[in-house]
């Protein structure tokens, strides 16, 4: 499982998907669950609902995770050639500072370059270059090409409107870490998959029909607050969890999330994961956010009558350049298995 988990992942995390532009991506993930015989579908946003039959069919689970990333858009062509930025996802503008990017034109076409302040260089702006604030007027993306004007620009294509990637810089070391842009939520979307994989490979029918919820609007709130199939009586969000000061979650256990921003989760159904867990002798944690919101909150404000459960691996420094270690996929693609079957 571990080579099947640093295989799709390191996949998936090279492929680019900001909100609104996750063809791609989706499409990768949407052979992968093909490829294991579930059937599959698209609602009218793009999501993707692939689905495995249960010993019950009458009652349905759905376990989500969301494919689309932080990234940014074209907002403005300034006067000498740089490019003003719009974000796509909440992310501090210091933790992209210095970062690769790809923009990708309406035609399709590719340039790159690199996101840096207004007043890069300490040896033009001394004291200055330290001090400018980190923020939309004064960052901008300086293109891998001879541009000194707006003009200069337009001519290659590049307009208002086009998608900004960052560079995820996916490493894998030999201790078992992977530093990414976009774990959030890749890392969610390949424990998904290992799960069915697990599932259909060992002839394992899971104790309700099983859906696989894989959303493409969640980093700006409103993945899935449509097209839960109307069976659900259960919802698991898989995401990231968030180590930090204050935190209990770590980048080896599954987290089991007991509130965030939209409040606290289904509190029976937060027992049931936390003693599976137990029993199972998985490595876990409980954790509250205050700063978070998941897939499972769009499907509350959504207003669908369902229980909602939220979990997922530890991912330290969430929304800058991420890091987690293979234990805390593993953790949680058992913990989803026990969900489904126990």
């Amino acid at each position: 499982m571990r080579k099947f988990i640093f295989e799709k992942l390191e996949a998936l995390l090279n492929i680019p998907s900001p909100t609104g532009n996750t063809e791609k991506a989706m499409a990768f993930v949407e052979e992968e669950f093909k490829s294991l015989g579930l059937d599959t579908g698209r609602n009218n946003k793009g999501a993707l609902i692939a689905s495995l039959k249960g010993l019950n069919d009458e009652r349905e689970v759905t376990l989500s995770a969301h494919v689309d990333t932080l990234g940014a858009m074209v907002k403005e062509i300034k006067p000498n050639g740089r490019l003003k930025l719009t974000q796509l996802g909440g992310y501090v503008w210091n933790t992209v500072e210095g970062e690769y990017v790809v923009i990708e034109t309406l035609e399709g076409k590719e340039y790159t370059g690199t996101i840096i302040s207004t007043k890069a260089s300490a040896h033009v702006y001394g004291k200055d270059a330290d001090e400018v604030k980190r923020d939309m007027d004064n960052m901008e993306v300086r293109i891998d090409e001879r541009v000194n004007s707006k003009e200069d620009v337009l001519k290659l294509g590049i307009n208002v409107g086009d998608f900004v990637y960052l560079d995820p810089r996916t490493t894998i070391t030999p201790s078992g870490f992977i530093k990414s842009r976009h774990l959030d939520d890749k890392a969610g979307v390949v424990s998904l998959l290992a799960i069915a994989k697990h599932l259909v490979e060992n002839n394992i029918t899971p104790k309700y029909t099983t859906n696989f919820f894989i959303s493409n609007y969640e980093e700006v709130g409103h993945g899935a607050s449509a097209s839960i199939p109307e069976k659900t009586f259960e919802f698991i969000a898989v995401d990231m969890a968030a180590p930090g000061e204050g935190q209990t979650s770590d980048e080896y256990s599954v987290t089991i999330c007991a509130k965030d921003s939209s409040g606290p989760y289904d509190y029976e159904l937060r027992k049931s994961l936390i003693n599976l867990a137990k029993e199972a002798g998985l490595n876990y944690k409980i954790d509250i956010y205050p700063y978070y919101g998941s897939d499972g909150s769009a499907a509350l404000r959504s207003g669908h009558d369902i229980r909602v459960g939220l979990i997922g691996p530890g991912v330290d420094a969430s929304h800058s350049y991420e890091r987690t270690h293979v234990e805390a996929i593993e953790n949680t693609i058992k913990l989803g298995i026990l969900y489904l079957t126990r």
